[in-house]
């Protein structure tokens, strides 16, 4: 099947179907104005272990610096910038062999659902400890006031060898871009700040997360 591979100049961001982007096309010509207008897609939240989507129609010219804007020769395609992370190296496809199935994302990426539980032994742990304190001192200080803007907390439950396990809340529990917002910004500053720390492992419990921050359309 032929398809058309989009980029935002800098890293892959998704790949389009032929029927896919026909099928938008479609759709788009229904729509007052249509050629002002962008097919916006982004991230809303979890559902049933995957992400869930917000796909609609929004002026292109509404985007901003940080959102990626890929440019097909009949349609832009806008990922705002909290959503380019979790939607990059996914296709936009339609469903069924024959196209019926509608449209629909194909995405490589997960984000955290039922995450490994903080070991037995381990609970209560003593953080009283040099290299406890450190990671608590970058969480208080870089971390957590990085990510009160969208509702987040992050706490150090555990010290266990060279592994760090923190529990998330606020915004971050339940949120589709946790896992981004662990691996590309917890987790970097804790290594850079605490050497003795070569991993970092989230035991929070985001399958009862109430998403807060992520869970609306920005339409």
């Amino acid at each position: 099947m032929e398809s058309v591979f989009s980029s935002d100049g800098k890293n892959a961001v998704l790949e389009v179907t032929e029927r896919a982007l026909a099928e938008v096309l479609d759709i788009r010509s229904q729509e007052p104005d249509p050629d002002k207008l962008a097919l916006w897609i982004e991230i809303s939240g979890v559902s049933g272990g995957n992400y869930s989507y917000d796909v609609y129609f929004q002026n292109k010219s509404d985007a901003s610096s940080d959102d990626a804007v890929i440019e097909l020769d009949a349609i832009a395609i806008v990922v705002p910038g909290a959503s380019v992370a979790g939607i990059s190296g996914a296709k936009l496809d339609l469903g069924g062999e024959d196209g019926s199935g509608g449209l629909m994302i194909l995405n490589p990426n997960s984000p955290l659902s039922e995450e490994p539980s903080l070991p037995e032994e381990l609970l209560n742990a003593d953080l009283s400890g040099p290299v406890a304190q450190e990671i608590i001192r970058v969480l208080q200080e870089e971390i957590n006031p990085a990510i009160a803007a969208h509702g987040g907390r992050a706490d150090l439950v555990a010290v266990a060898e060279s592994t760090a396990y923190l529990q998330l809340s606020g915004g971050c529990q339940g949120c589709g871009m946790a896992s981004v917002t662990l691996s590309q910004g917890i987790e970097v500053a804790i290594k850079e700040a605490v050497p003795e720390i070569t991993s970092v492992r989230d035991v929070t419990d985001h399958m009862h997360g109430s998403n807060p921050y992520y869970g609306a359309s920005k339409k």
